[in-house]
């Protein structure tokens, strides 16, 4: 399984970009996508996860009304809308796997299968 998170770029506080994540093969093939991010020195934090077949969307609390996730089986792509960045979302943006399902928490890292390279956003003024 191939993931590339694509998007990332600089951008002033208050702006907005958008991310994709293309997975090799198709996304109905798994339970559900999830972006997460790195930043410099922290830990992974699960951000937003999209369950493939039924849509249903869950969001981090420090995201949740900011961030947007959608996805387009067609295209076997999964796409991650950003606004009113600030300069504490600057991380590397990644997304992940989740092969059969969860636990506990889609956001967890210890439930993701599989996750890729991903696309770093700086928001600076």
């Amino acid at each position: 399984v191939q993931l590339q998170a694509s998007g990332g770029g600089l951008v002033q506080p208050g702006e907005s970009l958008s991310l994709s994540c293309t997975v090799s093969g198709s996304i109905l093939d798994y339970y559900a996508i999830v972006w997460f991010r790195q930043a410099p020195g922290k830990e992974r934090e699960g951000l937003a996860s999209i369950a493939s077949r039924l849509g249903s969307t869950y969001y981090a609390d420090s995201v949740k009304g900011r961030f947007a996730i959608s996805k387009d089986n067609n295209k076997n792509t999964v796409y991650l809308e950003l606004k009113s960045l600030q300069p504490e979302d600057t991380a590397v943006y990644h997304c992940a796997i989740l092969r059969l399902g969860y636990s506990t928490d889609p956001l967890d890292e210890r439930e993701w299968d599989y996750w890729g390279q991903g696309t770093l956003v700086t928001v600076s003024s």
